[in-house]
């Protein structure tokens, strides 16, 4: 299923040998890649020992995957996700919208066996907020993928290049078109530019940094141009993860975004950084399609939601906020009982609840009645 399949064989060597000297309970895989699921089901039917698979992205998240290359691949992912579930004793799930479209369409016995899992983020990292001066800066952690989209909206491609990309195209399977224009500072960038035309009084004070990219300085500068929001973007490049939390904690704003899904179907994918930027008690702003990462941040203390390209919501959010703490009223929010939830410590209980099962699931089996 990956380029990882070479590795499955000594893999399950070295598991075979694990086994031997340690004679553990169960045998719990982490994926990605997806092809150590392949070396777990081998391992479990020589030891007999219960198989858990943490499927973490599910193979066939429309997010994540949303074009194979072809129709029969899109057919083997699904078949393998499906052969996974079925021989599994417990099989987790970080988004409950994929574990949901995976479960039904497995028979009852096998859907007892779906858990959720989501991911945390760390208390201990947990720092009081502490933003200061007469700037208000939005931070973004994480990387962005939408460079090329927006320096492509202003090259007019090639007849060549136009025949290559219809060329690559071609035969794909498409399960859904995500506008990866969105998953860039663009959209953010206007909703700054619109708040700045109305109050000028802010020039150099207002702006978005983005941290951890991976892109090329050169390429990055490029899009900015193209897209016209050089004046209130800087972007980063990586940064050690022990100062992720000081950057967070410094934050006025944090910012969120997913890319739009142009044909309005909800989304599975749930961003790893929501729990971080939930363990702050910083202001958020995500920019979200309907799903599942919008369905978790509904209802929690101060998150503004929006849909990713409206830049008007997005200018509202920022107006309100860069007023409050431009006239000496930052917005900070309690969430406490967030933190509670969404803790390693929390998750880490409920994965143990989740490996127990698999190895009760697996004792009925042997032992019915």
């Amino acid at each position: 299923p990956d380029e990882s399949i070479f590795w499955v064989l000594p893999a399950i060597l070295a598991g075979r040998r694990l086994i031997k000297q340690s004679a553990p309970s169960a045998i719990v895989v982490f994926m990605m890649p997806y092809s150590a699921g392949l070396v777990g089901l081998v391992l479990a039917r020589i030891s007999g020992l219960p198989l858990i698979l943490n499927l973490d992205d599910s193979p066939t998240c429309t997010d994540m995957h949303p074009d194979f290359p072809s129709r029969l691949h899109y057919r083997l992912a699904r078949a393998l996700e499906d052969l996974y579930a079925r021989r599994a004793d417990a099989i987790v799930y970080v988004s409950q919208t994929n574990l949901e479209l995976v479960a039904a369409r497995q028979p009852a016995a096998v859907r007892e066996r779906f858990h959720l899992v989501r991911y945390g983020a760390d208390e201990t990292e947990l720092r009081a907020s502490s933003p200061s001066g007469d700037r208000f800066e939005i931070v973004y952690v994480g990387a962005m993928s939408g460079w090329w989209t927006l320096i492509g909206e202003q090259a007019q491609p090639s007849t060549f290049k136009r025949l290559y990309d219809a060329w690559m195209r071609l035969g794909r399977h498409a399960l859904t078109h995500l506008d990866t224009r969105t998953a860039s500072p663009a959209v953010i960038g206007r909703a700054l530019l619109q708040a700045l035309a109305e109050h000028p009084e802010w020039r150099g004070r207002i702006g978005i940094t983005v941290y951890d990219n991976s892109y090329p300085r050169e390429v990055i500068a490029r899009a900015l141009a193209a897209a016209g929001i050089e004046q209130v973007v800087a972007v980063h490049d990586a940064v050690a993860h022990e100062r992720v939390a000081a950057i967070l904690a410094d934050a006025d704003l944090l910012f969120l975004t997913l890319p739009r899904r142009l044909d309005g179907s909800r989304g599975g994918r749930i961003s790893a950084k929501t729990y971080e930027y939930l363990m702050t008690e910083r202001p958020i702003l995500a920019a979200l399609p309907a799903g599942e990462n919008w369905d978790y941040l509904d209802g929690k203390p101060g998150v503004w939601l929006t849909e990713p390209d409206d830049d008007g919501a997005l200018h509202r959010a920022i107006v309100e906020l860069a007023t409050a703490k431009l006239s000496g009223e930052p917005r900070s929010f309690a969430r406490e009982r967030v933190h509670e939830e969404i803790s390693y410590a929390a998750r880490a209980k409920q994965f143990e609840a989740a490996i127990n099962a698999g190895i009760e699931a697996r004792r009925r089996r042997r032992h019915p009645g």
